[in-house]
């Protein structure tokens, strides 16, 4: 690719989720399980949950070390993306997981679940995710959020109605 420079491409995992990533998908949330928002964040994430009325768990703790809810609701950092959903399968909970929708085609989620008696579901949003990014903890000065690709709602035991859902 003419142009691309790979060496000056610098990884960054500071993306918040917008509240509207949330209430797009409001209705299959469950309100009647404790929800692991399990990536910190900024802290936003976990109220934008409670505030659409969920029981939610929301602490700054290290995911792979811990173990909380029912079920785990969450955005995680995209760099590290392979060892969360090896970690997701070995905690065996529900879970709703953004992610980019590249990541169906990956040879580790195939092998993850493509034998598992609960098929990954994918939630498909309207538009794109608007993050919000983060630098030193705070938005940059003059920042527009303009996420150049898809996620999905990757979601696995949640018994949704179909396994693909496009959002309206």
């Amino acid at each position: 690719m003419a142009g691309f420079q790979t060496k000056t491409f610098i990884k960054h995992d500071d993306y918040m989720t917008p509240k509207s990533a949330w209430e797009a998908i409001d209705e299959y949330l469950p309100k009647d399980k404790v929800i692991w928002e399990s990536f910190y964040g900024d802290g936003r994430s976990g109220k934008y949950l409670t505030e659409l009325g969920c029981n939610v768990i929301h602490k700054d703790i290290d995911f792979f070390q811990n173990d909380c809810g029912d079920i785990i609701v969450s955005n995680p950092p995209f760099t590290i993306k392979k060892e969360v959903f090896t970690r997701l399968k070995q905690l065996n909970k529900p879970f709703i997981i953004i992610c980019p929708s590249s990541m169906i085609n990956t040879q580790y989620i195939r092998n993850l679940f493509s034998d598992s008696v609960h098929p990954i579901q994918i939630i498909i949003p309207r538009k794109r995710i608007q993050f919000v990014k983060l630098k030193e903890g705070k938005v940059p000065e003059n920042y527009k959020s303009q996420c150049n690709f898809d996620c999905f709602y990757y979601c696995w035991k949640m018994n949704l109605q179909r396994d693909i859902i496009w959002l309206k």
